[in-house]
């Protein structure tokens, strides 16, 4: 199945060196293109470069009784759609197969972000006591919610990458694009505490050297998976009931400052949004918390 050149693995260092697209999302790629194999293999399709329009429409057939959410179907679309476009630039094929799909929109879905109720159940756990590693999930915690940075973004700082005289970070956005993000009083104070009775002693117990501003408990510097661990783990103590993940911290974010009366060209550039479409998705969110709050509280509501 699928002989000769391995045209998954050049398509994914194609992702990594070329478009210097970040792991999380070199993996979803992969994974795309793996359940695309798998149908081949039961509809006997050798190789890659077999596939024609008739393929994919048979594809998508399969899709829609796989009974996947439209926002599914077409990120698949989308990737698949990618990996040809590699195999036309790469001359495996002479044309993409995937490039006049046409698929159901995106449903909209408004960004879950927390109450501030929420907000305080979380830093309650993270002032809980001083030790290094509540220092560190502290430092973390005020840090993401100061300045809507991903995940992933925040794994990269590095201790000369933040400015206190100015209180702002270098940030490494997707695409190795760099941008500048402030950050107020109660992150300064959080990551000074943190570098100074966290960081310190655990660089030093473990004999570790190097400039990343956040570690794990053997002193080295902590992944972004790692992070997503750690805020899981604060999260969980916090005991919030309903479904929610660490990247909410980025809508909350967003949804404050927008709630609070920033501008959307100001909140776009600090989240890194190439778009402002992409930004735009959150004054749906404040519409909503308007509606909201008048519903209840007006008398003829």
């Amino acid at each position: 199945m699928v002989t000769g050149r391995n045209w998954e693995q050049d398509f994914s260092n194609y992702l990594s060196t070329e478009r210097n697209y970040s792991e999380h999302t070199n993996i979803n790629y992969l994974h795309d293109i793996r359940d695309f194999r798998s149908f081949m293999i039961e509809e006997a399709i050798n190789h890659f470069t077999d596939v024609t329009y008739t393929e994919v429409r048979l594809y998508l057939t399969y899709l829609r009784k796989q009974e996947f959410a439209r926002s599914t179907v077409a990120r698949k679309i989308s990737s698949l759609r990618s990996f040809y476009t590699f195999l036309v630039r790469e001359k495996a094929m002479t044309d993409n197969p995937f490039a006049f799909v046409s698929h159901a929109k995106k449903q909209l879905r408004l960004p879950k972000f927390f109450y501030s109720k929420e907000m305080e159940a979380l830093f309650d756990v993270v002032y809980a006591n001083n030790n290094p590693l509540t220092l560190r999930d502290r430092a973390l915690l005020e840090l993401l919610y100061a300045t809507g940075i991903r995940v992933s973004e925040c794994a990269g700082i590095l201790l000369p990458d933040i400015d206190q005289t100015y209180q702002t970070i270098l940030i490494r956005g997707k695409g190795n694009k760099e941008r500048y993000v402030p950050f107020g009083a109660f992150a300064l104070d959080a990551v000074n505490d943190y570098t100074k009775g966290g960081r310190d002693i655990l660089m030093q117990h473990h004999a570790k050297e190097h400039p990343a501003l956040l570690i794990n408990h053997y002193g080295d510097p902590l992944t972004a998976r790692g992070i997503r661990y750690c805020l899981s783990k604060v999260i969980e103590k916090a005991s919030l009931t309903r479904k929610i993940h660490p990247h909410m911290l980025r809508h909350t974010f967003a949804t404050d400052l927008l709630n609070n009366g920033a501008d959307m060209r100001t909140v776009q550039e600090l989240l890194g949004h190439a778009s402002l479409s992409s930004t735009q998705i959150y004054t749906h969110i404040t519409k909503e918390h308007l509606k909201e709050t008048y519903m209840k509280h007006h008398p003829r509501a």
